[in-house]
Parts: structure tokens; sequence; C-alpha cells
């Protein structure tokens, strides 16, 4: 049996002998926490470099995009300019007489007062038979615009071309055409005078347009002549017989558009310039009375005087 000291020196040697490795554990710990102070003092003390970060390519930039049309600007002074307006050609001016004749009227009276309002003396051509003769032709009166007859006359490519019921036709005999020629004045007894609605082909008939002026003359009224075919004989016949008489020189709405209408209007302006007068011929369309609304006076602030058509037969 062994002693009690042996025992006691035994157990201490195993107690020691498990403390090496603590402690040998415990020493590395610290050899490697001393390493990381160390090195990171001595990265401390170190210079900081800064690096300069690598340059940004920009994307081309388009310059800013200016307005299609410039507005107004203000520059230093503070006065704004705005863009000059397109000057307009300028217009001839000068003295001349124009008549203006509006055929085909008696259909309605909205037209014939929006025509009346313009404020410019005009001639009213009234085709008989038409629903609001009388009415148009007495307004007409009272507001000092002149009436005529609008003698409705065969044209050339009768049948197929459409005439009015009451027309005058070449087939007719002289009696006839003289019966419903008056009848028309009595329709319209504000008439001064009278002008060929149509007719093409019977105002080249020197015969049946003897007729109709031989009734004009009798009742002391004149003829203007629409000129609806380049050969007609009516302002011939007409001076043959002592009936006063005039020829329409421009046709203003062969097209119903408002630059055409206002261009025939100009051409008249300028033959009443060149040869002191003219007469042209309209018809009542939208058109047509909206162009000589604002036209008329235009031309007639530009020197054209206005006059109605009687003042210009000879």
């Amino acid at each position: 049996m062994a002693s009690p000291r042996k025992t006691v020196r035994t157990n201490r040697r195993k107690r020691n002998s498990s403390r090496v490795p603590l402690i040998g554990m415990a020493l590395v710990v610290i050899a490697v926490i001393a390493a990381v102070f160390f090195l990171d003092r001595a990265y401390r003390k170190q210079p900081v470099v800064q690096q300069t970060p690598p340059p940004v390519v920009e994307r081309h930039k388009l310059p800013p995009r200016e307005p299609e049309q410039p507005v107004a600007h203000e520059d230093y002074t503070g006065v704004i300019h705005h863009p000059a307006e397109p000057q307009r050609a300028q217009r001839p001016t000068g003295p001349g007489t124009l008549a203006v004749i509006i055929d085909d009227m008696g259909k309605g009276l909205p037209e014939a007062r929006a025509l009346m309002d313009i404020g410019i003396p005009l001639t009213f051509a009234i085709i008989p038979g038409l629903p609001k003769v009388r009415r148009v032709a007495e307004e007409a009166r009272q507001r000092g615009i002149e009436v005529m007859v609008h003698l409705p006359m065969e044209p050339k490519g009768y049948p197929e071309r459409r005439l009015e019921a009451n027309g005058l036709l070449l087939s007719q005999g002289d009696d006839e055409i003289a019966g419903r020629v008056n009848g028309y004045l009595n329709e319209i007894p504000q008439a001064v005078g009278a002008n060929n609605h149509m007719g093409s082909g019977f105002t080249e008939n020197r015969q049946k347009m003897a007729v109709v002026m031989g009734v004009l003359k009798e009742r002391g009224l004149f003829f203007v002549d629409s000129k609806t075919s380049p050969v007609s004989v009516g302002d011939a016949v007409a001076r043959e017989m002592g009936v006063r008489t005039a020829v329409r020189n421009v046709f203003l709405d062969n097209i119903q558009e408002s630059g055409y209408i206002t261009n025939q209007l100009r051409q008249a302006a300028s033959i009443a310039r060149k040869r002191g007068n003219a007469i042209a011929i309209c018809h009542p369309h939208p058109a047509t009375i909206q162009t000589l609304a604002v036209e008329l006076p235009r031309l007639r602030d530009e020197g054209i005087t206005f006059v109605t058509v009687s003042r210009l037969v000879r």
C-alpha cells in the first residue's frame, strides 16, 4: 500500500501536467492579440494615399432645341419684340367706276338681305317665277338697290341643259316671246332694265333678240348683255333699236371659292381703272356673299366708286 505522501505528489503532478496545455494556449492567444495590435498601429502611421476616381465619360449631349416658330423675346432694355408679320403684296389703288350685278335673285330673302347689308350700291337681277320675287324686289327698292329682270333664255344644248319652264325659246313665235317678256315686267314692276339668264343659244339669234328689244324699248328699259356667248348679238341689236345697253366685263364666281372671287374682283377693278368703268356679274352663293362683304368696302377705300348698272348703260 502506497504511502500518503507519495499519493499526494502523484496527484500534484497530474494537476500540473493538465495546466501546461492551458497556459500554452493562453500564451498563443496573447501573442496573436499583440501582433494584431502592433500591425494596426503600424498601418495607421502610414500616410493615406487618396486614389483619384476614374474619369466619368459623359454621353454626347445635343444642344437644346430651339422652337420652330420664335415667340416674342425680351432684350436687355426690357422691350418685347414680336416677329414681324409677312407683308402683303401692295394692292393697286386709283379711281374707277364699277357696277356689280347679282344674278339669279328671287329664291329667298336671307341672301338678299345679306347683300343689301354690305352697304354698297348693287343691282339685283331677279328671275321671274321664283318664290320670293315680289318681296325681294320690293325690299330692294326700299333700300335703294336697283332691280332688273333676269330674262330666262334658251341655252345651247337645250333641253339637256335645264331652263325655267317660263323661259324664252327659239321655237316660240314672236307674239309668245313678246307676251312672256311683258309678263316678266308685270311681275317685277320695280325693274328698270333687263339682262339675259343663260341664253347662249337665244342671244345669237338676231330676229328673236329684236322681239325682246322691242318690248324693252316700249317700256323705256335698258338691256345688259351678260355675254354667255362670245358671239351674242344682244348689245348690237339693242343699239340698232335705240335701247340703252352695256356689256358684262367679268364673271366673278364661276368658281365658288373666296380666293378666286377676290382675284376676279381685282380684275374688274383693274378694267375700271383703265377704261373708266366696268361691269361684273356674280350670284348669291355663300362664298360670293362673304367675299363681297370683305372686298367691296376694301376696293371702295382703294378708290373704286360703286354704282348701279343703270349709270353705265349708253
